[in-house]
């Protein structure tokens, strides 16, 4: 009041002059509309109704430049659209108007236009910044509301490096418009930089990121809930996703399910493509997805007929029925070449038939033609009739529409879950094959030791008729040949079979209801054996084989070892042309089911990620230690870590373990198996294993149970790496706790979890003799107050970043004369 009081003394002049320069200075016009004669000046802002989101002057880091942009004012430095992104101000004195005729204008210091939105022809045009940040110029009436109907311009139809909810992505097939997106040029600089995000019409419509002129990542084609390279996005239940496609439109869209949720997806001047949200506790954006996330979404890794799969190691094989174009280059793990048939096709005599790959990312469509009339068995009828087909699918999840592939087939992959059926055409000669490819399946709820060698319980001959449960002795069951025979002579382990009966009453007779999902060996279902002992069968399909090798060695290590922390066999039932194994059911599926989730981790809390690394730290000492005979398990990764009712853990899948005498230390193998990102330098690039190797498997589960995150296919913007890489960063900047998952950092221990931290770090060091033993480990993780050495580099560190460098890596790695397998079978 004082204020006024002496302000109203002031001559009128004085004070006019006053309000002159406050209304200068003001960091609002206002509101959230500009209107003609109204401009918007350099340290203004137009604030949205809801008070959600600003559009004004900004400068990106590192430069004085000025643009005008929108922001949500949660987080003014994120800018979501840029206007003069080509056409910077260099001086603090620009401004933004709207003229007589709609055309919106920006002017630079001399008064200059640098940037304008075209002619609208409104009579009474206003521009108006809404909620959602899209910044719409319009009619406006007397009274000086907005006149409803559509937009004669809008910000949303000229997107720059981000898409926001309710923004189409796509074609106006009536104007021409084509709304796609380009990040930036640097962090500093908004001109389109080199990648391009858009939506091709070709075949069937697919989004391509494009790096300058070449194809970096295919988002696939949209199968009716999704498209088929982001099988993913289904995990999570914040978006809303929509595809449309009509004689006048043809675009994608994204929502939240809740308007509280701020959302934005954008291509960053990396090259990644990123679903972000903010979170509001942590004032912070936090990635949902990251695409391209490992070397099999790049395009076309394998070539032609080849089948990239990251879990794999080389990741590149053909399909059934082709073979390496060129095997030399195959042999250096170097797969751009792709596969030829073994087998011309065979129209004229109708003799071709097709050979199903489960869990894919459809080929490139840019060559397909689409009915969506039309059902899955009309479309092989299609298929068929046409002597140029290559390939089918359906082109909706549901099993309705029609995709034929009629050129090669390239840009293949598989998943592990979420990807569809792809039905190849090959020659009867071809049918009867193996497929050179195979690829890892989760299968939800169940605990599958190792599915390895099912299809061989027939022909080691223990295939019998039984009508009770009895028991044979593997001792008397004759094989050529194990890597373990000094263990095969004269030995009973104990067996325990099931007859059919048993199995068909216990699963209900494999009911639909007990299918718990199916696996590259076969569908699982959920039984139970009297009224209290749940089991997980696992029913052999007729096509799939294995060998003998990992069969035996599945079975006598189970047989052999007892322990809490291990997982647990109760059988088989071979009996006519059924082949099945039978394990304890797992309510709780596998650890990766849930570190990996980003609704599942936070029901890990702190003391329970902390007790799941103690049982498997107890386990594996058991096994190197303890056990009557010493193991390598060879194979240790969060989904061969199975979790009880009460989220015990249990490590599973024995097939590839060894067994190692007292007095051997180390081996060495031309036939490297395991799991790339788990597998230790030494023992990936020259086949040398140990206990060490185990234990730096462990380190890496270590960090990705405290992280939620996956050593393999982790994009994080701050550190380019692998996530052994970003963890060392961070302890070796004094900020390892940022490592911890913050869906669990309210309830974590801080000195539990450095220290865990430091110990994972211990684990994954790269020379052998650095890394402790497990005894060594047990006694760290149980004493919080120990003093431990400070731990060097990781091994693989740094590591690759992108596909030049994984390229690079890849020809490093074909340099050893080692044969390259990886476990093929992820059954649960």
């Amino acid at each position: 009041m004082e204020l006024f009081g002496k302000m109203g003394s002031l001559p009128a002049t004085l004070l006019f002059l006053f309000l002159i320069v406050s209304s200068h200075f003001s960091p609002s016009i206002g509101g959230d509309i500009l209107t003609p004669g109204q401009p918007l000046s350099d340290g203004q802002e137009l604030i949205s109704a809801g008070e959600r989101c600003a559009l004004g002057f900004f400068s990106p880091v590192n430069t004085s430049n000025r643009y005008v942009g929108i922001w949500y004012k949660v987080s003014s430095d994120t800018i979501v659209w840029v206007a003069n992104r080509q056409h910077p101000i260099s001086e603090r004195n620009g401004s933004l108007s709207i003229a007589a005729n709609g055309t919106l204008i920006i002017t630079d210091q001399n008064s200059k236009p640098i940037w304008s939105s075209g002619s609208s022809g409104l009579a009474s045009p206003v521009a108006q910044l809404l909620d959602d940040a899209n910044f719409i110029v319009k009619e406006a009436k007397g009274d000086g509301n907005i006149v409803p109907g559509s937009f004669a311009w809008q910000s949303s139809d000229h997107p720059t490096d981000t898409l926001l909810p309710g923004m189409k992505f796509g074609w106006n097939l009536t104007s021409g418009l084509n709304r796609n997106i380009t990040s930036w040029a640097s962090p500093s600089d908004p001109a389109p930089g080199p990648y391009t995000m858009f939506l091709d019409l070709h075949g069937d419509p697919q989004i391509i990121l494009l790096e300058d002129s070449n194809q970096r990542w295919r988002v696939g084609p949209w199968n009716g809930q999704r498209f088929s390279g982001i099988p993913d996005i289904m995990r999570y239940k914040v978006f809303i996703l929509d595809f449309v496609i009509n004689n006048d439109e043809v675009f994608y869209m994204y929502n939240t399910t809740s308007m509280s949720i701020i959302a934005r997806l954008t291509v960053d001047y990396t090259g990644q493509v990123q679903r972000l949200v903010w979170l509001n506790d942590s004032q912070m954006w936090s990635v949902y997805l990251s695409e391209p996330k490992d070397i099999c979404d790049y395009v076309s890794q394998c070539g032609a007929y080849g089948v990239c799969n990251p879990d794999d190691s080389p990741v590149c094989t053909c399909l059934q029925g082709f073979k390496p174009r060129s095997p030399e280059n195959w042999d250096l793990r170097e797969g751009k070449d792709g596969c030829v048939r073994m087998t011309e096709l065979d129209c004229r005599n109708g003799t071709d038939g097709f050979v199903t790959i489960e869990e894919t990312k459809l080929p490139d469509t840019s060559r397909s033609t689409v009915d969506r009339s039309i059902g899955l068995d009309e479309c092989r009828a299609s298929c068929l009739r046409n002597c140029s087909c290559t390939a089918y699918a359906s082109a909706n999840i549901n099993g309705t529409g029609c995709i034929i592939w009629t050129t090669e087939l390239t840009d293949i992959r598989v998943y592990t879950f979420g990807g569809q059926d792809l039905y190849v055409r090959l020659a009867a000669a071809d049918l009867g094959l193996e497929s050179d490819h195979s690829h890892s399946r989760t299968i939800a709820g169940i605990v599958v030791g190792s599915v390895a060698g099912i299809l061989l319980l027939s022909s080691v001959g223990i295939c019998v008729w039984m009508k009770r449960r009895r028991t044979v002795s593997l001792g008397a069951i004759p094989f050529a040949s194990h890597r373990n025979n000094e263990y095969k002579d004269g030995k009973d382990w104990d067996l325990p079979l099931f007859d059919l009966g048993t199995i068909i009453a216990a699963t209900d007779n494999f009911s639909i209801e007990n299918k718990l999902g199916k696996g590259g060996f076969g569908p699982v279902y959920k039984g139970m054996l009297g009224e209290e002992q749940e089991i997980a069968v696992k029913r052999l399909s007729k096509t799939s084989t294995q060998g003998a090798d990992e069969f035996m060695n599945e079975v006598m290590l189970i047989a052999k070892l007892q322990h809490r922390n291990l997982v647990r066999l109760l059988g088989c039932c071979t009996q006519g042309e059924e082949r099945m194994l039978v394990y304890e059911y797992m309510p709780n599926k596998s650890l990766d089911a849930f570190i990996f989730d980003k609704d599942k981790g936070v029901l890990l809390d702190w003391q329970t990620r902390f007790n799941i690394i103690e049982g498997i730290a107890q386990g594996l000492l058991y096994l190197h230690r303890d056990s009557r005979l010493r193991i390598i398990h060879r194979d240790l990764k969060a989904s061969n870590i199975l979790l009880d009712k009460d989220m015990n853990p249990k490590i599973s899948d024995f097939g590839l373990a060894r067994i190692f005498r007292e007095d051997e230390t180390a081996l060495n193998t031309r036939r490297v198996v395991g799991t790339y990102g788990y597998m230790s330098p030494e023992y990936a690039m020259d086949g040398v294993f140990s206990v060490k190797s185990d234990v730096f498997s462990f380190g890496v589960l270590v960090l990705e149970i405290i992280s939620g995150k996956k050593n393999r296919g982790i994009s994080i913007s701050e550190y380019e790496g692998n996530l052994l890489a970003h963890a060392w960063s961070l302890w070796m900047h004094g900020n390892g706790f940022e490592l911890v998952d913050k869906s669990i950092s309210n309830s974590i221990s801080m000195v539990e979890a450095l220290n865990s931290i430091k110990v994972g770090l211990l684990c994954v060091q790269e020379c052998p003799k650095d890394r402790p033993t497990m005894s060594s480990v047990v006694l760290m993780l149980s004493s919080k107050n120990a003093s431990l050495t400070d731990p060097k580099h990781p091994g693989f560190f740094p590591t690759r970043a992108s596909s030049t460098t994984e390229s690079s890596k890849s020809k490093t790695n074909s340099a050893s004369i080692n044969e390259l397998s990886v476990t093929i079978v992820e059954g649960r």
